[in-house]
């Protein structure tokens, strides 16, 4: 997505803008009935479905509560880019925000250890640790830093790796690798480790620098890829899952207390009942996804995971995240990730 109207991004921003406003326009006439009238901010795309699902949640707890609660949906970083988010959140700018566990992780250091590189080897592994004893630690250092988690991980997917310039198959492919990041220490020193050039970038920058080259390639995971057309700026296609990355449905303290019981329980049920939607959208797109962007001219490698994991085994990757982390959350993750360090 790009914020300066570049050519096919325009028509993007224009879509997107459009797509938001039959849901405005009728929540702006119940508007006026509210006892509550909160804004619920995203970073993906209309079509991506977290906006599908949250838009059926919001939907869920206006009828639920009567009216009471008037849930905004705002999507495409329509309020500002992933930071200005974190920030409008932690001060009552923005009620709700739906965040990845990686940039997150800029303000709450612990939600990170879920984006440990190659730390999962599948979806099983990923819901027993953040549905879990690995989850529940998280969400309390969430509540220390002022916020709120509302309800459970949702899924962002395992990140993929993308290219214009060169096809990845092996750490050796990495070295020199122009890659954009997001602004996420987390994986910046993943990248690092493994001998690229990893560059921050805000995701609502993502295109344009794709585009004008100041990157060769990116990560993400595949509904990222598809629902922001990355694949009409990048030709080769990495499955390297060296990420699992999150949702993570924060809310301002100050707000959520403002809530009744019954209210802060319609949100919390609708919430979880739409995140296990999306877990399950996402595992479908997982497969058909691959299939449509192949159509759309992207190349696909398969690749071995393993030599990625044993590069970063070693270099001081692992062993420099434990000490950050702690020894205690580091052993809640192990016990799904096997030994890492």
């Amino acid at each position: 997505m790009d914020d300066k109207g570049n050519g096919p991004l325009a028509r993007r921003t224009l879509l997107a803008s459009t797509a938001a406003l039959p849901l405005a326009a009728v929540l702006s006439r119940r508007g006026s009935a509210a006892e509550f009238t909160y804004k619920f901010a995203t970073g993906q795309d209309p079509t991506h479905p977290v906006n599908v699902r949250a838009g059926e949640a919001l939907a869920r707890i206006r009828d639920a509560s009567g009216g009471r609660l008037d849930m905004r949906l705002f999507p495409a970083n329509q309020l500002g880019s992933d930071t200005d988010l974190i920030s409008q959140v932690r001060n009552g700018g923005v009620e709700f925000l739906n965040i990845s566990t990686s940039i997150l992780n800029t303000l709450v250091a612990a939600v990170g250890i879920v984006n440990i590189g190659f730390a999962f080897a599948d979806y099983d592994a990923v819901w027993r640790a953040v549905d879990g004893e690995l989850g529940q630690y998280v969400a309390g250092q969430i509540a220390k830093a002022g916020l709120v988690s509302v309800t459970n991980l949702w899924d962002n997917g395992f990140r993929q790796i993308t290219s214009s310039t060169r096809d990845v198959l092996t750490p050796a492919d990495l070295k020199g690798f122009k890659i954009r990041v997001p602004p996420a220490p987390i994986l910046t020193s993943l990248f690092q480790a493994l001998g690229a050039s990893p560059t921050p970038i805000n995701f609502n920058e993502l295109y344009s620098a794709l585009q004008t080259k100041v990157v060769e390639g990116q990560e993400n995971p595949l509904a990222i890829i598809a629902t922001t057309k990355l694949y009409e700026v990048q030709k080769s296609l990495s499955t390297t899952g060296h990420v699992w990355d999150g949702y993570q449905i924060v809310g301002n303290r100050r707000a959520w207390e403002k809530l009744p019981a019954d209210l802060k329980e319609i949100v919390q049920r609708e919430l979880a009942r739409s995140g296990q939607d999306q877990r399950a959208d996402i595992a479908r797109l997982s497969v058909s996804l691959r299939q449509d962007l192949a159509a759309k001219g992207m190349a696909f490698h398969d690749v071995d995971r393993a030599p990625f994991r044993d590069a970063l085994r070693g270099s001081s990757y692992y062993k420099d995240w434990q000490a950050k982390f702690g020894d205690a959350p580091w052993a809640m993750l192990e016990k799904t990730s096997g030994r890492l360090a």
